[in-house]
């Protein structure tokens, strides 16, 4: 594709379409764990809150309001989480000698710097399609919320904007 081409190509991907009727709604929704680290598949209940939402054709961001804890888009199967677990306790070591842990630079008593750490590897937000009123998930995709520092109650946002 020439030079010419690919501009006039860019410029009809970035054109912005208005669309009369966009709805966008959101619910926080609360998980409680029971364990230090856990994952929860929450694909259920988000499904869920999609469908009551009406909407056809739009986009899905759940949001974790902590630091501590993550959402991620994977297979929900326990040798998987037993090994994502595995390597986030590689990757990022329970003690070692953090600041975050240490009074001298920090005033937080938790002792959490490694579930900190480990979260900002996950990341705190996932983002789905709703195509047809349904979330656009392969067969084997889940949405995933991961406690890295429990036992604890965490607020979730949930925010659909779409037809």
């Amino acid at each position: 594709m020439g030079d010419l081409a690919a501009q006039e190509s860019l410029r009809q991907a970035n054109a912005e379409v208005r669309v009369p009727g966009i709805k966008a709604l959101r619910r926080t929704m609360t998980v409680s764990s029971e364990e230090h680290v856990q994952v929860e598949d929450l694909t259920k209940q988000i499904r869920d809150i999609v469908r009551a939402a009406d909407v056809r054709q739009g986009m899905l961001l759940v949001n974790s309001l902590h630091t501590t804890c993550a959402l991620f888009v994977n297979e929900f199967q326990g040798a998987l989480i037993g090994d994502l677990l595995t390597m986030l306790r590689q990757l990022v070591a329970d003690k070692d000698g953090y600041k975050h842990d240490d009074p001298r630079y920090s005033d937080c008593e938790r002792g959490n710097a490694s579930a900190h750490l480990r979260a900002a590897l996950v990341g705190r937000s996932v983002a789905v399609g709703i195509s047809d009123g349904e979330l656009s998930l392969g067969r084997f995709q889940s949405i995933l919320f991961a406690e890295l520092d429990g036992p604890r109650s965490r607020d979730i946002d949930i925010q659909i904007l779409g037809t």
